[in-house]
């Protein structure tokens, strides 16, 4: 029998997806799903949504539902985790206050002044989830679905050592299929090697039927239809030369090309306050879910690409398969520093997690990704240390705040940020 620990379950439909591939996996056997949430309406709506989804398949799965966290960790194998803290209120306070001071985001929850922020009020949550794990589930792999994904997943890692975790995100799959409608061809026929950073990993060799598909990218973006579409991520090969992984409004936002002035923002269309609008439609998307499961109502079953599912199936079964994952860089990326989390190639069977070295990156995206690694490593520190001033310095070295504000301009919109957030954030050694 297999327990499988769902933490923010009441993200209903991520919880349809991740059972739907859980579930098609019929030799895993018995499997005990056990949903937590803190909010009681969303912790019976996850709950609702579980037992449907394994009444259509048959399963043979035993779906629990806790409030309380410890209780739904006892014993588990796998704990996932897709926890939002804060939720919507929370990301406007990412946005509004940046805004007021001229900085401008789109989606604010990987790097960036919103993705140092998300980091630092989930670390605490994040901690105090792995401590009750070596508890209750000492054996237990973490699944981290949660973003800023390298911030936390890093702080895992870096406070506890002993603790299997790995950062599980579709940026590599979602570009893979990107690139296959940009070349016009069937998915199956690339076949790709990426590393790099969790939204900045980078398609270091890409082919159709094991021919180099570069040459035909590089036509391809030629087509002010196709250019149109990922017009960022389009820029960034064209200047660097290889195609970076997520998507052109979160990559926008990675760099000081393409937000700092409103011409900018208008030739690149990037959308500004995208992910505040995104989250005003997940409020309306968890009411209609709702509604229809109380009216009785059925969803589509489709599986998706998330990896959750394959890990699982590979280490109960032993059947191996390859995901790319965020891990810790035990010399994996040799140009990228040692500690940091880097996102590799990563072979799962019944031994568990094995990252795949990858090498030396080339120098230019090396350079591209190393601002935000140092960005990250002093964000974690500041969470785990209590350190308020390695904040400040984490928003003076971000790439994009840089290109706007001042210094004396990001202080105060830094601790004009600690303050909104209040209680959410760690406890500051230097705060009586």
């Amino acid at each position: 029998m297999v327990k499988i620990a769902m933490m923010g379950a009441g993200s209903a439909v991520f919880v349809k997806n991740l059972l739907t591939d859980i579930l098609n996996f019929t030799e895993l056997g018995r499997v005990v799903i056990s949903l937590h949430d803190i909010d009681p309406e969303r912790l019976e709506t996850g709950g609702m949504m579980a037992r449907w989804t394994a009444k259509q398949f048959g399963a043979d799965a035993v779906i629990e539902e806790h409030l309380d966290r410890r209780r739904a960790l006892e014993g588990c194998d796998f704990v996932i985790n897709m926890v939002q803290i804060g939720m919507h209120e929370a990301t406007l306070l990412d946005f509004d206050i940046p805004r007021k001071y001229g900085l401008k985001q789109t989606i604010a929850d990987t790097v960036g002044i919103g993705g140092i922020f998300r980091g630092l009020r989930t670390i605490p949550f994040m901690l105090d989830l792995v401590a009750d794990m070596r508890e209750l589930c000492p054996n237990a792999v973490l699944l981290n679905y949660t973003n800023p994904m390298s911030i936390l997943t890093w702080a895992v890692y870096k406070a506890y050592p002993e603790q299997r975790v790995v950062g599980l995100c579709h940026n590599v799959q979602h570009t893979a299929r990107d690139l296959a409608s940009y070349l016009g061809v069937e998915q199956s026929r690339l076949s790709y090697d990426c590393a790099g950073i969790n939204h900045m990993t980078w398609f270091l060799k890409l082919q159709i039927d094991g021919k180099d598909a570069y040459p035909a990218l590089r036509q391809a973006m030629a087509d002010p239809e196709i250019y149109a579409k990922d017009k960022v991520r389009f820029e960034l090969m064209r200047t660097l030369g290889w195609f970076v992984s997520e998507s052109s409004e979160h990559n926008a936002e990675y760099t000081p090309y393409f937000l700092r002035r409103d011409d900018q923002i208008a030739e690149y269309d990037v959308p500004v306050d995208e992910y505040v609008r995104r989250s005003v439609r997940n409020l309306g998307r968890y009411a209609e879910t709702r509604r229809k499961l109380l009216a009785g109502e059925a969803f589509p079953l489709e599986r998706s690409d998330e990896y959750g599912s394959l890990i699982i199936r590979a280490m109960v079964t032993g059947e191996p398969t390859v995901i790319y994952g965020n891990v810790e860089n035990t010399r994996l990326i040799d140009n990228l520093p040692e500690g940091c989390c880097v996102e590799v190639p990563v072979i799962v069977d019944r031994n568990g997690l094995r990252p795949c070295h990858a090498g030396t990156l080339p120098p230019e995206l090396a350079a591209h990704c190393a601002p935000h690694v140092f960005v990250q490593d002093l964000t974690v520190r500041a969470a785990l240390d209590g350190d308020r001033e390695r904040v400040h310095r984490a928003a003076a070295l971000d790439r994009h705040a840089a290109s706007v504000l001042s210094l004396q301009e990001t202080r105060r919109m830094v601790d004009e940020l600690i303050a909104a957030h209040g209680d959410a954030l760690p406890k500051w050694k230097d705060v009586a």
